[in-house]
């Protein structure tokens, strides 16, 4: 299913997640920025544990270093886009925008959180975590032929702090200092020791151009090309519709291991489709060559189509490894209606999973239970152990079900008359919260009838949500679906104009210091923060904070299992499902390394134009013209 909303991806361009302080619940160690040991510089950072990849490896394993370079792939998005510099909250940013650009380290897809020297060529960094070093490479160079240097990073991180998306205000907010110590070498220094993974996240920052952007202003939107360092530059765009970028020859960061096998088309081009139905008929019709889909019904019912019937397009499913996140009706509790737990609680009954996912998925979904679903990061069973002694700390400020109960979402047999049971429970919920009904049938406490709006920007969710909104007109509610334009809804989202939406919160391997902008009380008023939903609760900031600073695996492990049990039993959303898999359809002119990343798709990064393939795929073509 297409998701109305998801966590802000990597590449509205490169948008972290949010960062806030409990000092009053946490004792950091004392910041100390010289170490009177010098640290050994390293090639790569682990968040936990040892890299995989040993210094001077010649490629990652899930790679092809042969795979050869050229031909051309076309991609589509929904939507469409109105600007190109994608590291602002104004504006609509161009698809595929993130590959001209590059960061300090780039992350492999076969561990959890490691990554490895990019332009960064070594890492130095104490054992406390309390300042990080990168030394930059000197072979390093923007697109334009002009060399990147420490100058260069030090003005991309003061720049998005000032001028940026409010994410990275919040993102960077403990880096105290960063300096160009030489022109190859740069430190930042934080405002607190151990939090172990913000020399990580310095380590995703891209690094921009001071002499393109210095002429520029860079809070307005951007329709000159910008320039950066990654493997390919901008060819042409036309406008919200279509962007074209061409691989740099000879790109200085070619054969880095970390790189090896990867970029091997010399074009890559996204179409922006605003009608979901056009999206995939032009898929079909050669429009664009590889499709994801989302959608249960879609995948079971429309692929059944000529070309993939003559064998010109593949259709499969790739299994992943990936948390599922949480995707769901997700509540904005700014709004009074849905300030209560118990209101939040009792509208869970009135969503029929089971029958609708018979219904419009032909039962292949499985329902969420969790924010970290798919994952050893989500909660099971009872807390025991060190989980339950956290939790211990907090008790009287949680719901007691934390202890005494494994959350479970209300469920019913998918018949579609079953729901009556769950909805005499909501009834008594609704009125445990004060809310009466009325002569007229309709819900209301003190004066006030309950009603709200559901907003998305995909039709694609209409046929689920309409029976839920059915159910809850039984409760004496009145809900309104209203679907919007990409722009628009971007644009409530980030004001927090909407009563409930449907949302994705993404979820990595190795949670950290994006919690805060996810949950943490002092993004819930910061406008374009992912706090949608306005959560101000000082015990999720608490457990968010020991996540970020966690050492060991298992610890991290036991502090996302007990956050994960107080968010679910303060009902902030209404769970809906989940697919453990990749639905993949592409024209048959690719190829693919034997491994596939464990923890991503590989598309484009890692395939290849098959010269043979797509001979074939045309004589095919040509002939059932004939």
């Amino acid at each position: 299913m297409t998701n109305a909303r998801t966590d802000k991806p990597a590449y509205k361009g490169f948008l972290p997640i949010a960062a806030v302080a409990v000092a009053a619940l946490l004792a950091f160690a004392p910041v100390n920025a010289h170490s009177e040991d010098a640290p050994k510089a390293v090639h790569a950072l682990a968040m936990h544990g040892a890299p995989k990849y040993a210094e001077g490896f010649d490629h990652l394993d899930y790679t092809n270093p042969d795979a050869p370079k050229g031909g051309d792939i076309h991609l589509a998005a929904a939507g469409t886009f109105d600007n190109l510099n994608s590291f602002i909250i104004k504006g609509v940013a161009a698809p595929g925008i993130g590959m001209i650009y590059q960061t300090l380290l780039a992350k492999s897809d076969d561990e959890a959180f490691t990554e490895y020297g990019q332009i960064a060529k070594s890492i130095e960094m104490p054992e406390d975590r309390s300042w990080v070093v990168f030394n930059l490479r000197p072979e390093a160079k923007f697109s334009d032929g002009v060399a990147l240097t420490a100058d260069d990073v030090v003005f991309t991180f003061k720049t998005l702090m000032e001028k940026g998306h409010p994410f990275y205000r919040a993102y960077y907010s403990a880096v105290k200092d960063a300096v160009a110590e030489s022109p190859t070498r740069v430190k930042f220094t934080f405002a607190m020791a151990g939090n172990r993974e913000l020399p990580l996240i310095l380590g995703e920052m891209p690094v921009l151009p001071k002499h393109f952007w210095e002429k520029r202003d860079f809070a307005a939107t951007l329709q000159d090309f910008p320039i950066g360092s990654g493997s390919y530059t901008i060819a042409s765009v036309d406008k919200g519709h279509r962007i074209t970028y061409a691989r740099v020859k000879n790109w200085w960061a070619e054969n880095l291991g970390i790189n090896k096998g990867q970029n091997n088309f010399d074009t890559i081009v996204y179409d922006t489709y605003r009608d979901e139905t056009v999206l995939l008929q032009a898929f079909f019709a050669g429009g664009y060559d590889f499709r994801a889909e989302n959608i249960a019904k879609s995948w079971a019912t429309e692929y059944n189509q000529k070309p993939v019937q003559q064998g010109l397009i593949k259709k499969e499913e790739i299994k992943n490894s990936l948390p599922a996140g949480m995707q769901s009706f997700a509540y904005n509790t700014r709004r009074t209606v849905f300030a209560d737990p118990k209101v939040r609680h009792a509208l869970n009954y009135a969503f029929d999973f089971e029958w609708s996912n018979k219904q419009f998925a032909y039962g292949s979904y499985k329902r969420v239970h969790s924010y970290f679903e798919n994952s050893e990061l989500a909660a099971s069973g009872l807390p025991q152990g060190n989980e339950l002694a956290i939790l211990e700390q907090f008790r009287g400020k949680i719901p007691d079900e934390v202890f005494t109960a494994e959350y479970k979402n209300p469920a019913t047999n998918g018949s579609g008359s079953d729901i009556r049971a769950n909805l005499t429970t909501a009834k008594q919920l609704l009125a445990e919260a004060g809310w009466v009904m009325g002569k007229d049938g309709q819900l209301s406490k003190d004066g006030q009838p309950f009603k709200f709006e559901i907003l998305t920007n995909s039709e694609a969710f209409e046929r689920w949500t309409s029976p839920f909104i059915a159910n809850l007109k039984k409760l004496g509610i009145t809900a309104t679906l209203r679907n919007v334009d990409t722009a628009q809804y971007q644009n409530r989202m980030d004001s927090f104009d909407f009563d409930m939406t449907v949302n994705t919160f993404r979820q990595s391997l190795s949670p950290g210091n994006e919690q805060r902008d996810s949950w943490g009380s002092e993004k819930a008023d910061v406008k374009g923060s992912s706090n949608i939903i306005g959560i101000k609760n000082p015990v999720v900031d608490a457990l968010i904070e020991k996540i970020v600073t966690a050492k060991e695996r298992q610890e991290l492990l036991d502090y996302c299992h007990a956050l994960d049990r107080v968010l679910l039993f303060n009902y902030y959303v209404i769970p809906q499902w989940y697919y453990d898999a990749y639905r993949v359809a592409y024209w048959d002119k690719f190829s693919r390394p034997a491994v596939s990343p464990k923890y991503g798709l590989g598309v484009p990064d890692t395939w290849w134009f098959d010269v043979a393939k797509a001979g074939a795929v045309a004589g095919k073509a040509e002939t059932k013209k004939e």
